[in-house]
This record gives C-alpha cells, sequence and structure tokens, in this order.
C-alpha cells in the first residue's frame, strides 16, 4: 500500500501540530504517515512541546518547525488545521481544498495543566482519525468482503 500523509497545520508548527504529528506517527494506520508545517513557523518547538510529548513516551518529530509548502499542502490526503488559522495566516490555496479544524486552544498560552489537556485532546481525537483511516483502509482493500450476484 503506498504511503498517504496526514498533514496538521498550525500557524507557528511549534506546539499543536508537532504533538499531533509525533503521537499520529507513534502508531499510524498501515500505509499513513503524519507531517506538521506552519504558515509561519517559528524558529524552535515551543520550550514546553518536548517535555510534555516525554511525559508520555513520545519524542519531537525530527525536523524544526517547518513552512507550509504548496507541495505539502496537495500531497496530503488529510488536512487538518488546529485552529489557529484566521484570514491573516491562512494561505489562499489552503482554503480551497479539504480541511478539518480541531479547534484547539493555543497550548503555549496556558499554564502546564492547560497544555496537558491539549496533548491530551489531540490523542484523542488521532485515535479517532486512526480508527477512521484504518477503515478506510480496509474498505479499500476489499476486506469486508461482497455479497454475490
Amino acid at each position: 500500500m503506498s504511503n498517504r500523509e496526514v498533514l496538521f497545520i498550525c500557524v507557528g508548527n511549534a506546539g499543536r501540530s508537532l504533538m499531533a504529528e509525533s503521537i499520529f506517527n507513534a502508531q499510524p494506520p498501515e500505509g499513513w504517515t503524519a507531517v506538521s508545517a506552519g504558515t509561519r513557523p517559528a524558529p524552535e518547538p515551543n520550550a514546553r512541546t518536548g517535555p510534555m510529548l516525554k511525559e508520555v513516551g513520545l519524542e519531537l518529530p525530527p525536523h524544526p518547525p517547518q513552512l507550509l509548502t504548496t507541495e505539502m499542502m496537495e500531497r496530503a490526503r488529510v488536512r487538518v488545521t488546529m485552529g489557529c488559522l484566521d484570514d491573516e495566516s491562512c494561505p489562499a490555496r489552503l482554503k480551497t481544498l479539504e480541511l478539518r479544524d480541531w479547534a484547539l486552544p493555543d497550548p503555549a498560552r496556558l499554564d502546564d495543566a492547560g497544555f496537558r489537556a491539549v496533548r491530551d485532546d489531540i490523542t484523542y481525537r488521532i485515535e479517532g482519525l486512526r480508527r477512521e483511516l484504518a477503515l478506510s483502509n480496509r474498505l479499500t482493500a476489499g476486506q469486508f468482503g461482497r455479497a454475490s450476484p
């Protein structure tokens, strides 16, 4: 099965989207991978993002915050905005594509308990996304069988 991509999009690619990429890639459905990017990437991840991931046994993705590109947008089969894109920060091309918006608060503005709550909400949402994509894999592969004519 060819690799299909989930793209997690944020403005800074310093917190929510990096956590989502790491959480998704820890146990991706077969044939899927995730990447994250920002419309105005921060120079480095939020100082609490790495430690918050370590609390649940995960690491930051291997790349620094990176710029969202047209190629990334077009390559992705699923695009998830983290609730942080407004008209000013959202590329016009992105608005023409199918998106899911998870409307998450910016953990950088929250205390540690709030940061953890955002991380845990991302984890919960990714569990649902994984189930959805795994089901899609099975349907595509015909694993549910078909009625005989």
